[in-house]
């Protein structure tokens, strides 16, 4: 709650434009007044202040109005889980370093040198002209019947 000097309480609408005001003389983009409470969830839940308690900071009563529309993902947060799940697959791959390879049990190994075929190309056959100056990227319609449309 705020008041004035005297003690008596501000209307909600002066304080509103008053934010306002200060947000555009301040050169920051637009921002509500309300928006500061989103901010505060988000900050206090990457802080590492469980859903539960931002809940009851801010007098949700479910946790999931807290989490779908108070709290947000920072880009930090996307870093850290990234790394985090980065550092365990390479874990699990140092433990386990012959899992990461399959080779065939029984057959030559494959080479990477291009493989030489002792058969002839297949010869395509020659495309009439109609068909090469044609429409590009459509496929020919074959006019149907259609049984349940009277008159076709």
């Amino acid at each position: 709650m705020f008041t004035t000097v005297d003690g008596s309480p501000l209307h909600p609408d002066w304080l509103t434009r008053r934010f306002g005001h200060l947000v555009k003389e301040s050169g920051l983009p637009p921002v509500r007044l309300h928006d500061l409470r989103h901010g505060a969830a988000t900050l206090a839940h990457a802080a590492g202040t469980d859903l539960k308690t931002v809940q009851e900071q801010l007098g949700h009563t479910s946790i999931v109005l807290t989490a779908d529309t108070y709290t947000s993902v920072l880009l930090e947060q996307h870093f850290t889980t990234a790394e985090a799940t980065a550092r365990l697959v390479l874990a699990a791959a140092a433990r386990n370093p012959g899992r990461n390879r399959r080779r065939p049990k029984n057959g030559p190994q494959k080479s990477a040198a291009p493989q030489t075929s002792t058969r002839p190309e297949p010869v395509r056959p020659k495309r009439s002209r109609h068909h090469r100056h044609g429409k590009k990227g459509r496929a020919p319609v074959t006019p149907t019947r259609h049984t349940k449309i009277k008159g076709a």
